[in-house]
């Protein structure tokens, strides 16, 4: 007996068409998400207890860490201050960021949504056994 999709005996062509409808909705959901940085040098990047930590503030220890590493490149501490800043930084931006839909109508939205959810569905009927 001919095996479908992923060993079971579901269709084939449900896991295609599942599949295509599942990256299609996918990608137009993603496309229409807008990402709006709310960062800078006055922005707060963390709170330690009730002290807010801005952008420029995790910029110090990295000054001292750069500096450290060009005077002794082997010096461990400096390496740590340079590179904890760095990723300070990068979370602080993450964490600061704004999502948001963009203006579409409750038509787009539902094409949308009904290609998600109904690939995610057709797909994962094609892999159970029939």
């Amino acid at each position: 007996m001919a095996r479908g999709a992923g060993g079971s005996e579901g269709g084939t062509g449900s896991f295609l068409i599942g599949l295509i409808m599942m990256i299609g909705g996918g990608y137009l959901l993603l496309n229409n998400i807008v990402v709006r940085p709310n960062f800078g040098f006055g922005a707060v990047a963390f709170r330690f207890g009730g002290f807010p930590i801005t952008s420029g503030m995790i910029l110090i220890p990295f000054m001292f860490g750069v500096g450290m590493i060009f005077y002794n490149s082997r010096n461990w501490i400096g390496w740590l201050l340079a590179g904890g800043s760095m990723i300070g930084l990068i979370f602080g931006v993450i964490a600061n960021m704004e999502l948001q839909l963009t203006r579409m109508s409750a038509f787009d939205l539902i094409v949308i949504l009904v290609l998600l959810v109904g690939g995610i569905g057709l797909f994962l009927r094609s892999l159970r056994a029939g």
